[in-house]
């Protein structure tokens, strides 16, 4: 029996959509983005409370066990989970909510009446499998549980062909008949195409893709909203749609492509992914001693982090190094490439967990200029996102990509583990120049043992 009346109900919907709306400015920035997901938290724990008082719910204990259960794995899992794989639960945790509401949506189709109710469940189904179903292929790439290249077979853009006119043909007869088992024809379909949209997916686009499939769950839980007659679900569903939409031409603007390519371009080999074999090319390597003599002598070093220094869990050797080159009077800033990392902010959030000032971390567009007056460029971990390829070389995965100019800079330095190409698994001319120097290594171990050399100068 509701406790609530409708007033207060509706309140407290209003309430929470707008810590959602709080919350999504919060994230817009890494100073204020512990507050935003705060607040957006608060507006989640309103909302779900307001559902219990609010509605005559049947079966509240199986609810309360179910609850409980997904708390029980989900609580440790964010918690216990290495930075370096955050966008694989961010993959796993958007597909969880796309699954579900397609179960919601397929569990209402016996209720539906009105064919604007039925076509809100025939949505939902399709929409929600598909970003399931591709979430977990995102997934299973990025945790590398099968291979992170384009997986093509042929004539499969025939079979997307006859998918999509299936999808087309099943979402018409839910609508006109809306029995279970044509819904449950259109869920398969939808799981089957999730799975082909991005298995031709690789490389540095799949988390691009991931952004896009969140953008797909959020017009899922939109729609469920109008199934479910939630405003609730509704607001916080069409604010995730347009956030992982305004989130996804970002990158894709970042990669210097089109959504379009970056989704089908590797049905005709547009894909980023290129060889993983290592290359034997001659380069100039240093020691720790070298590159510690190129810092401390420096007037100005920019950093460019990436992936390998996420892999290493290095952002805090890295940040005691910058304070000890500061500390000789050396300027010291970080050059923040947008797609750098696996996720959108990765290498932010990287940094912020080691209190590095949000005033050191430069946005491309302003650190690019500055690379002519840096003396050194110490790459940490990163390849894709200084590669010259983006530039010089028409027909590569990357090019197009705007990209950081750390070749500008007096000297390069390079923290590598070995000569294996990028992500996008393209060799990068910077390595070969003769103004670079690699430090082979860990790149924890490398920087610890440059730290050492720097505070011996």
């Amino acid at each position: 029996m509701s406790i609530l009346t409708k007033e207060v109900e509706a309140l407290l919907y209003l309430f929470a959509a707008v810590c959602f709306i709080l919350a999504l400015r919060g994230l817009a920035s890494p100073k204020s983005a512990r507050r935003g997901n705060l607040i957006g938290a608060l507006g989640a724990l309103v909302g779900v409370a307001t559902v219990f008082l609010a509605e005559e719910l049947s079966n509240i204990g199986l609810i309360l066990i179910v609850i409980a259960v997904g708390s029980a794995i989900s609580v440790p899992a964010s918690r216990m989970v290495k930075m370096t794989q955050m966008p694989q639960l961010v993959a796993l945790f958007n597909g969880v909510g796309g699954g579900a509401a397609a179960v919601v949506a397929f569990l209402e189709l016996g209720a539906a009446d009105t064919v604007g109710f039925l076509i809100a469940v025939a949505f939902t189904i399709f929409v929600g499998s598909v970003s399931f179903s591709g979430s977990v292929i995102t997934f299973a790439k990025l945790q590398e549980m099968m291979t992170t290249r384009p997986v093509l077979f042929p004539g499969q853009r025939y079979v997307m062909g006859l998918l999509t006119i299936a999808a087309l043909g099943g979402s018409v007869l839910v609508v006109t008949q809306g029995n279970l088992t044509l819904g449950a024809a259109l869920m398969a379909v939808g799981l089957v195409m999730g799975v082909l949209l991005v298995l031709p997916v690789g490389g540095a686009d799949v988390p691009i893709v991931i952004s896009l499939l969140n953008a797909m769950t959020g017009l899922a839980v939109a729609a469920s909203g109008l199934v479910l007659g939630n405003t609730l679900l509704l607001v916080a569903g069409t604010l995730v749609g347009a956030s992982g939409t305004i989130l996804t031409r970002a990158m894709a603007s970042a990669m210097g492509r089109s959504v379009n390519n970056i989704v089908f371009g590797a049905f005709k080999g547009g894909s980023t992914a290129g060889s993983t074999e290592m290359s034997n090319r001659p380069v100039k390597s240093g020691s720790a001693e070298d590159v510690a003599i190129l810092l401390g002598y420096s007037q100005r070093v920019i950093v460019v982090p990436g992936y390998g220094l996420a892999v290493a869990q290095a952002q805090h050797t890295m940040y005691e190094l910058a304070k000890a080159l500061e500390a000789k009077g050396i300027e010291v800033v970080f050059g923040i490439h947008p797609v750098a990392g696996r996720m959108p902010g990765h290498m932010n959030v990287l940094l912020a967990e080691a209190n590095v000032p949000y005033e050191v971390l430069q946005e491309m567009d302003d650190v690019n200029p500055q690379f002519k007056t840096a003396d050194v460029c110490l790459v940490v971990g990163a390849n894709d996102v200084v590669n010259p390829a983006a530039k010089t070389t028409p027909g590569s995965p990357i090019y197009g990509m705007p990209i950081l100019d750390a070749g500008e800079a007096k000297q390069v330095v390079f923290l590598k583990r070995s000569m294996r190409p990028g992500f996008a698994g393209i060799e990068n001319e910077l390595l070969y120049e003769p103004n670079t120097t690699l430090l082979f290594g860990d790149a924890k171990e490398t920087l610890s043992k440059v730290l050492s050399a720097v505070k011996a100068l």
